[in-house]
């Protein structure tokens, strides 16, 4: 654990450990605009589940300052503790604008610097480094990639040439970045599975033997994913489960279809609900309801 930077004094580590500490999962949820982030919050208050609300860098890029504010506040001022991360950073045009609003108070918890799109585990750390250093003297900890995840997903880089975590270099990775979230590559992709998932959980033991206790583990890829799936990911370790077009698709057409046919407010509210369902059925799938 950093010198820096403690469960103590930053919210999505606190919420992290204490899911890995009794065994299961948190629901990372992507929100595109400000009906999600409402029915985020809501969903988690109704479950009394923590959770964390996700933004992909083009939706901070669109909203800056003002739309990660009003995050911040929705989250921060929840009835349960829901921390706010920033997904896949990838260009440093979107990892500055990050930190340079943290310098201004307005700040995330966690951030995902994603170099794993270089090409050997040496570039991803001087990628990343750099930017580790900087989030955490703000108070932010910062997840990475060692390996690589194929695919691509709504506002990000297609990534191909996809290249499985190697368990006996993660410490020296996650020494040299200095980050203190995991996020590895285990057979899973970002996008739709052409064939069903083989996901390595050998991967994920080894991992979480070598970390338990001090790096957290996320999932990424989780598109149509079995329930059964989550649950073994769990038992192997992984506490940070991100999801994206689960929530985001039902949401959408939902909202599509409303506008047509209902007031605007009724729609609005319809397709929050329906959002607010499909984030329900995780905090149960994850084993999070009731712990907040």
């Amino acid at each position: 654990m950093s010198l820096l930077m403690s469960s103590e004094n930053n919210l999505t580590l606190q919420i992290l450990e204490k899911a890995e500490r009794n065994g299961y999962g948190i629901l990372a949820q992507c929100c595109y605009d400000a009906n999600m982030v409402i029915g985020l919050v809501q969903a988690a208050e109704r479950a009394r589940s923590p959770a964390i609300l996700q933004l992909f860098p083009i939706t901070l890029a669109y909203g800056k300052g003002p739309f990660l504010q009003f995050c911040l506040n929705a989250a921060h001022h929840a009835s349960v503790s829901i921390a706010v991360h920033l997904d896949h950073a990838t260009d440093p045009e979107h990892i500055e604008l990050a930190l340079s609003l943290a310098e201004q108070g307005i700040k995330f918890d966690s951030i995902m610097v994603d170099a794993s799109h270089a090409e050997t585990d040496e570039e991803n750390i001087a990628i990343a480094k750099p930017y580790v250093d900087r989030a955490l003297n703000l108070g932010i900890v910062v997840e990475v990639e060692l390996g690589r995840l194929e695919g691509g997903e709504a506002g990000l880089r297609m990534i191909s040439d996809a290249k499985l975590t190697d368990p006996a270099k993660a410490r020296t990775f996650m020494d040299g970045t200095g980050a203190l979230i995991l996020a590895p590559s285990i057979g899973n992709l970002h996008g739709s599975y052409l064939n069903p998932p083989n996901f390595r959980q050998s991967i994920l033991k080894a991992l979480h033997a070598e970390f338990v206790g001090k790096i957290p583990l996320c999932l990424h890829g989780t598109d149509e994913l079995p329930d059964s799936l989550f649950v073994e990911c769990i038992k192997n370790g992984i506490s940070k489960i991100n999801v994206n077009s689960w929530g985001r698709d039902p949401y959408a057409k939902a909202l599509g279809e409303g506008l047509l046919s209902k007031p605007f407010p009724d729609a609005v509210e319809n397709a929050t609900e329906v959002f607010i369902e499909a984030c329900s059925r995780f905090f149960t799938v994850f084993g999070s309801a009731g712990k907040a």
